[in-house]
């Protein structure tokens, strides 16, 4: 039960408007660890009481009431106040939580647009002799990761094979031995981070 509360003194950052889909992933994770993430599920109600009261009944109605209650409050306390006075007059956490993806998630069209955006960002770039190889592999797990966020799948078998193929000279004897003792199109991206 202490894991619970030290857990909720630890709110996630505040949303100001920009990179939703990387707040909506915390609040999400965040929700879920407070046991609320249901009350922003679709048919979250709290139906009145039965005639016939059980105390059971009395702390189911008492515990939905009060996850409803905690789950918009939590929304409500992790926008910005411009966002706040934009969704104050919202009855639920399930109106809460849909307004912001209406308003502040893009459309399909223009996620496919980022996707193809970044994956051309990663296409581009190249090892220089200057960089390390873990400074160039933290930007391209980087692109990986936000096209992930996008909703779009990216194998690390990508990355792995943009790493080896434009790896400076001096890693051709690493490499030349991970290809002798390895299958490298199954070699995982720390293997290889590793091995250079």
């Amino acid at each position: 039960m202490e894991e619970s509360s030290s857990f909720s003194a630890m709110a996630p950052p505040v949303f100001t408007g920009e990179k939703f889909h990387i707040w909506v992933v915390r609040m999400e994770a965040y929700l879920e660890a407070l046991d609320l993430w249901e009350a922003n599920e679709e048919g979250y109600e709290v139906l009145p009481l039965p005639g016939n009261l059980t105390m059971a009944h009395l702390n189911n109605h008492k515990d939905k009431k009060t996850k409803k209650s905690n789950a918009k409050a939590c929304l409500l306390s992790t926008v910005s106040s411009i966002i706040f006075t934009r969704i104050m007059s919202l009855k639920s956490a399930k109106a809460i939580w849909d307004y912001l993806k209406a308003e502040y998630e893009v459309d399909d069209h223009i996620k496919g647009m980022q996707v193809l955006n970044l994956i051309r960002d990663s296409e581009l770039q190249k090892i220089k002799e200057s960089e390390t190889i873990k400074e160039d592999s933290d930007t391209l797990i980087s692109i990986e990761n936000r096209v992930r966020l996008l909703g779009s799948d990216f194998k690390d078998l990508c990355t792995v094979e943009k790493i080896l193929v434009t790896v400076p000279q001096r890693f051709e004897a690493t490499i030349t031995t991970l290809e002798n003792t390895k299958d490298l199109s199954k070699i995982t991206l720390a293997e290889l981070l590793n091995s250079l």
